[in-house]
């Protein structure tokens, strides 16, 4: 069964669509990357699964949830990482593991939370640091800590390279291998088209609400998909 199956979704705003029939599933284990620029309907589809809007129509299930309609059980099924993870600057990376873990009723050994950081590739040097002086790349790492504690089934990512080097996004793209190999599904919603070449799965492109493109990675016309935006940028 899919951890995200999406079917037939639409939502509007004011009568304007913003989805439009959109289908889309992640598997267990997969890292689906969902591309879009601005205003493609990429954020809206993540309120959706997070449970924050109802739409027009169309089901969607998170782990076998709906999302509007049991919210707060369709959240325990995920961990959601925003484009700018929000963390305890005062506290340091042990600390803010323990505690939002403690906040959603569990309970790790120091041992534990360590082994976790060790897993999301945070250096051992900054596990007793605060927040305040991390990079990006650290409070990701720290927050997929989190998520591979919680032992949940999704993985929510909005532009999760955004304002990171190459050398920080591959070393984020290289810890989203070892999520998919302890069985998670990763829905991945970027801009970043080559990104998403290098790590999905699978790749759908948004425009306007609808599924334009979307292919395995390995039949992903990159060329083709580059001319498409580069003459729709030409007519405007």
């Amino acid at each position: 069964m899919p951890v995200v199956d999406i079917q037939a979704l639409s939502v509007s705003f004011a009568g304007k669509p913003v989805l439009s029939d959109l289908h889309l599933r992640v598997e267990p284990g997969r890292l689906y990357a969902l591309l879009g620029g601005n205003g493609a309907g990429k954020s809206t589809t993540l309120s959706v699964l997070l449970g924050f809007l109802r739409p027009d129509a169309g089901t969607v299930r998170v782990a076998g949830v709906t999302p509007w309609e049991a919210p707060d059980r369709a959240r325990a099924q995920l961990a959601y990482l925003p484009e700018n993870v929000a963390l305890y600057e005062h506290l340091s990376a042990v600390e803010n593991v323990d505690y939002l873990l403690s906040l959603a009723g569990r309970r790790h050994t120091s041992a534990a939370i360590t082994e976790a950081l060790r897993a999301a590739g945070l250096q051992e040097s900054a596990w007793r640091q605060r927040l305040a002086g991390f990079s990006k790349g650290m409070r990701q790492k720290v927050a997929i800590a989190i998520a591979l504690m919680r032992e949940v089934p999704l993985l929510l990512l909005d532009e999760p390279t955004s304002g990171l080097d190459p050398g920080a996004s591959a070393d984020f793209h290289t810890l989203l291998d070892s999520v998919r190999a302890r069985g998670a599904a990763v829905l991945m919603v970027t801009h970043d088209l080559l990104g998403a070449v290098e790590v999905a799965d699978r790749i759908g492109v948004l425009e306007h609400g609808r599924i334009v493109h979307e292919a395995e990675r390995e039949a992903f016309d990159l060329a083709a998909l580059h001319a498409h935006f580069s003459g729709r940028a030409r007519a405007a």
